[in-house]
């Protein structure tokens, strides 16, 4: 297996499936998303998932997994990541993980030990946020802080590794130390440890200018191709969107537009501001890893990754 990996905007997929393209036989490398919002039915263009097009075309896996009502875990993804991986193996091909969210990618890559879920301790968290007042307020934001201080003095492993108004990743580190009775960071390794791997690791290196560019001129074309209309359909479906799902880059601007009558041009422009931030911490993240092989620009970078799926990868 091989793993391309790096900040939203920086080519991974137009690369990923220019490697599936070339490889030989016909077919014989496998993509398999890695990001935490593709797995979402509906939520194509704002995810910049691969068209039905390209999927009749290239084997692709790991998205379109679950409704955008429903919630979906890391644990869930790491189930549907093996049994993905096991189905490319017995049909005797490679597969490349391909995407930008690095816990999963960790799940996948490193067999990250994942904590339970405990609904009780989560729904009484969620219900207390919902009671202070609607996403973004100062009452929901004031409930923030004080789960954050009690994180702080529960874990403050995991406080630090998560800012104040993450409600999800908050939520769920509070749900976890509460409900299993020990620290949310004691689970598995620890993110900080970078164990050997069955996996190549290869990124793509980004340009800050460059990035900062690509992503305006992404979200203008999603926003060209539909988007809007796509969140507003989402909304008023059946369920309408998990709160893992809102959080979506552009899908929760889009509903601050729709919901709370936010100027549609500050829901644009807060969109690029997010995702620009967004690209800077998935790059800080995937720096550290010291297994990462950064292409170069004088590389042959689809040569260089088929390469790759021939190669022992050592220790």
């Amino acid at each position: 297996m091989v793993a391309l990996v790096g900040p939203t905007a920086s080519g991974k997929s137009a690369l990923a499936l220019a490697v599936a393209g070339a490889a030989r036989p016909a077919g014989s490398v496998e993509l398999l998303s890695v990001d935490s919002m593709a797995v979402y039915r509906g939520m194509d263009i704002g995810t910049a998932k691969p068209t039905p097009e390209v999927r009749a075309r290239v084997p692709y896996h790991l998205v379109d997994l679950v409704d955008a009502s429903a919630a979906f875990t890391v644990s869930e993804f790491q189930a549907a990541a093996r049994r993905a991986l096991a189905g490319v193996a017995g049909r005797g091909h490679a597969g490349l993980l391909v995407g930008g969210t690095g816990l999963y990618l960790r799940a996948v890559v490193d067999g990250l030990e994942l904590p339970g879920r405990y609904p009780e301790v989560s729904r009484r968290l969620e219900g207390a946020l919902d009671a202070a007042g609607v996403p973004g307020s100062d009452g929901e934001v004031a409930a923030l802080g004080r789960l954050h201080a009690r994180l702080a003095a529960l874990d403050p492993v995991a406080a630090g590794r998560i800012e104040p108004a993450n409600r999800r990743r908050l939520v769920r580190a509070l749900e976890v130390t509460e409900g299993a009775g020990r620290p949310f960071s004691s689970f598995g390794p620890g993110l900080e440890t970078y164990p050997p791997t069955p996996v190549h690791l290869v990124g793509i290196r980004p340009d800050p200018t460059e990035t900062d560019r690509r992503i305006a001129e992404r979200v203008d074309a999603m926003m060209a191709a539909g988007l809007l209309e796509e969140v507003r359909s989402l909304a008023a479906a059946p369920g309408g969107l998990s709160p893992t799902a809102r959080q979506a880059l552009g899908y929760r601007e889009l509903l601050s537009h729709l919901e709370d009558g936010v100027p549609l041009g500050t829901a644009v422009d807060e969109t690029v501001r997010r995702t620009r931030t967004f690209a800077r911490r998935q790059w800080a993240w995937f720096r550290r890893d010291p297994r990462i092989v950064w292409l170069e620009d004088d590389d042959d970078p689809v040569a260089r990754i088929l390469g790759l799926f021939d190669e022992p990868v050592q220790d």
